[in-house]
């Protein structure tokens, strides 16, 4: 029997399963439907304008057209996208990927991540999103990266990669790579708690700005520490260190001196304040 090829407008892939282990393997009464991951039993749907295609030989299902996959709390939205599955022995089917192409969105009641192209690797439990401005929105933070965004959900560990940022209430934290941790509390909601950052690191406040080779951000404490030529900018003063703790809710930094090899001492840390660099500087005398 050759396999049919279904055009129709919000056709979830639950239904299409149970049509074809009715047409396929006749007698068998046990339905199956496809999941994300493998915890959980919320069947995933597949909506789109422009019809679902099933394509039987490649193992995919094709959605195009305003598309959108729905299980349970979890959307992803795209121009199209692609599901593919595997057949297991008992007869029934597995989603093990997919695809979403263009206009790329996913939304979660925590947060709603941005992109041109994503691929969900559901045995993995990994998310990769490129396609440029890639961003992670949630209730407080929004990480942006221009290369690509991996959410790493065993893990609860976000990654992006490529001139990456991660901004909250006017301060941001810039690097060529950002790994931001989340936890979850009592009732099941996750939230950022740290985030590391590794090259050309930046913390930039309203008031001053500071910069490093690496850096560590606890949300807890407000305080971001950084390591390997630290630099901080206030006004026109420059401080300059080995690493640094900058608080970013009090405004304070403390910066610390290097340990020399030979010999064991320390060198200094070193400043240049430049006078009338406050609030007047810039104003002309009366």
């Amino acid at each position: 029997m050759s396999a049919p090829r279904h055009i129709l407008r919000r056709l979830s892939i639950a239904a299409v399963i149970i049509g074809l282990v009715a047409c396929l393997a006749p007698g068998q009464a046990t339905a199956q439907s496809l999941n994300f991951g493998s915890a959980g039993n919320n069947p995933v749907e597949i909506f789109a304008d422009n019809g679902i295609e099933w394509q039987q030989e490649q193992l995919v299902f094709v959605a195009r057209g305003n598309a959108r996959a729905v299980r349970g709390e979890v959307t992803v939205f795209a121009d199209e996208l692609r599901a593919y599955y595997r057949k297991r022995p008992d007869g029934g089917s597995d989603l093990w990927r997919l695809d979403a192409i263009g206009k790329v969105r996913i939304k979660s009641p925590e947060s709603t991540t941005y992109g041109g192209h994503a691929i969900y690797h559901i045995e993995k439990t990994v998310l990769v999103v490129t396609g440029g401005n890639v961003r992670l929105v949630t209730k407080t933070d929004i990480i942006t990266a221009e290369r690509q965004l991996e959410y790493w959900e065993n893990k609860q560990m976000a990654v992006a990669r490529g001139n990456a940022s991660a901004k909250r209430d006017g301060k941001t934290l810039r690097a060529k790579v950002l790994a931001a941790y989340f936890k979850k509390d009592k009732k099941g909601n996750s939230s950022l708690y740290r985030v590391e950052a590794f090259e050309n690191v930046q913390i930039i406040t309203p008031k001053d700005r500071a910069e490093g080779n690496t850096g560590v951000y606890n949300v807890k404490s407000g305080i971001a520490t950084l390591d390997g030529a630290v630099k901080i900018f206030k006004g026109g003063n420059v401080l300059k260190g080995c690493s640094a703790d900058v608080n970013l809710n009090t405004g304070v930094s403390r910066l610390r001196s290097c340990q020399t090899q030979a010999g064991g001492g320390k060198t200094r840390v070193r400043g240049v304040l430049l006078p009338g660099s406050g609030k007047n500087r810039g104003k002309k005398s009366k």
